[in-house]
């Protein structure tokens, strides 16, 4: 169910400077990994599952937040959106982020990485919902209060899920956000490139990360 309201707000944060962010921190993270090699050895088994495991976490990520999407893009400042991913948290885009950025430290094979990328991650989303809380609440009012004393902000609870029948999604959000998506996944090439090149020789390990 979907609750609106004509009451005055105050303006609409903007979520996807956020996520620019954590982008950008990424990819200053595999910069840094350049020049670093993982504890475990590039292609034995342990460092392959590894791997293979935080892809499987950015994989998630990525359906997870087009699963999102269908339901908020292109209303997210408009209604509240309690149905499907929304009623297991109030912030499932910013959790399947959140996954994303640890499986990019694991594609790399490092779960120190994954630790402090996760971690700057969630804080960063922390803050986000924080703001944004102030601004629902400020708008849907009692809706709002209700809706977030029984939904958690960030970690989902799979037993409250519960959906609609019928549900009408933004397709210009929808593409959006495939495309965002797609810049997840393109980490996994990258990551494969860097480790031929410092296989081959032609990167120089300055030191192990975890």
């Amino acid at each position: 169910m979907a609750y609106t309201s004509l009451k005055s707000a105050p303006k609409a944060f903007d979520q996807h400077k956020r996520l620019i962010v954590v982008q950008v921190a990424a990819v200053l993270a595999i910069v840094l990994l350049l020049f670093s090699r993982p504890f475990l050895s590039e292609g034995s088994n342990g460092h392959e599952l590894v791997e293979m495991t935080g892809f499987g976490l950015v994989l998630i990520c990525f359906l997870g937040r087009l699963w999102s999407i269908l339901y908020v893009g292109g209303r997210k400042n408009d209604e509240l959106i309690v149905s499907g991913p929304f009623s297991m948290t109030r912030n499932p885009l910013y959790f399947f982020s959140t996954i994303g950025v640890i499986g990019i430290g694991l594609m790399f094979g490092s779960v120190l990485a994954a630790t402090a990328l996760g971690l700057a991650s969630f804080l960063v989303f922390r803050f986000t919902a924080g703001r944004e809380a102030e601004f629902l609440a400020a708008k849907f009012g009692a809706a709002y209060t209700t809706y977030a004393e029984r939904t958690p902000r960030f970690w989902p609870n799979p037993l409250l899920y519960r959906d609609q029948d019928h549900w009408v999604f933004s397709t210009s959000a929808l593409r959006s956000t495939f495309w965002d998506g797609l810049y997840f996944l393109a980490l996994f090439p990258l990551i494969e490139t860097v480790e031929y090149f410092r296989a081959a020789g032609m990167l120089p390990t300055l030191f192990t990360v975890y």
